[in-house]
């Protein structure tokens, strides 16, 4: 459990000092962070709090979007928060499709590009950056980046410190080329974040907030630790779930059952 780690997501609605205090409590030294709250709180008064508290930040949620007006500038404020609240890793969701385009290869080379112009600022920053793909039915409006092999394509022609991979079992789980994909990721070095949820079905109305804890679906969640373990990566294990029916729940119970479904079920 040492590798245990609780993504801020899990539990939206508990403030973040409580969050903070809860973890200790709990015995949780690592949590991942997200940026909406961050900026809420203070980014400054955030690192504060982190390092008050003895919390160590295995991440900063999300950045990318690479479609947007503003990309350049936004992606480099998150690169600058990421390493103000002491991150190694800023995960990246892509984007969508322009608005009006069906040309998903030219916007997939787009994320290419544009993680190119992001690498000097985030290797100065000492942020790692993280391509997260995102499973295909987010393709038009969210994450043209849907396998963990075009991940990889796009992080190969920069240093490997500086732009890695992150692998989120709700994402990954159906894809049965992922198994090489993440030996492959580890051989290059290339694991930045390990994140896990279970795919619980029937999927709600938004299927965004489809994720449950380990445990509660139907994603061999074992066998992906011990694969990304194989593969050479010993780092964090977040649970990252969007779920309305858990984020109702007061923090402590959820941060109770997401380190039990980790211990039981990913352990």
């Amino acid at each position: 459990m040492t590798r245990f780690a609780l993504n801020q997501a899990t539990t939206k609605y508990w403030p973040l000092p409580d969050l903070a205090a809860g973890c200790v409590a709990a015995g949780v030294t690592q949590v991942g962070l997200w940026r909406e709250d961050i900026q809420a709180f203070g980014v400054a008064r955030s690192a504060a709090l982190m390092r008050e508290h003895g919390l160590t930040v295995t991440s900063l949620c999300r950045s990318g979007f690479f479609q947007e007006d503003g990309w350049f500038d936004e992606n480099r404020r998150a690169i600058d928060e990421a390493a103000a609240v002491g991150a190694p890793v800023l995960l990246l969701v892509s984007g969508g499709l322009p608005a009006g385009s069906r040309d998903i290869d030219g916007a997939r080379a787009h994320v290419g590009e544009a993680i190119g112009e992001l690498v000097p600022h985030a290797r100065q920053a000492g942020v790692k950056l993280a391509i997260e793909a995102l499973h295909p039915m987010y393709a038009s409006d969210r994450c043209v980046v849907s396998t963990l092999s075009q991940a990889l394509d796009l992080a190969a022609p920069h240093p490997a410190e500086a732009v890695g991979v992150a692998l989120d079992t709700y994402h990954l789980w159906w894809d049965d080329t992922v198994w090489a994909q993440i030996e492959r990721a580890g051989r290059a070095g290339r694991i930045a974040c390990f994140q896990v949820a279970d795919w619980v079905t029937p999927l709600p109305a938004g299927v965004l907030l489809g994720r449950g804890l380990p445990g509660t679906g139907c994603v061999e969640l074992r066998r992906f630790r011990e694969a990304v373990d194989a593969a050479g990566y010993e780092g964090p294990i977040e649970v990252e779930v969007f779920d309305e029916k858990l984020w109702a729940r007061p923090g402590e119970e959820i941060l109770a059952d997401a380190m039990a479904g980790v211990r039981d079920h990913v352990l």
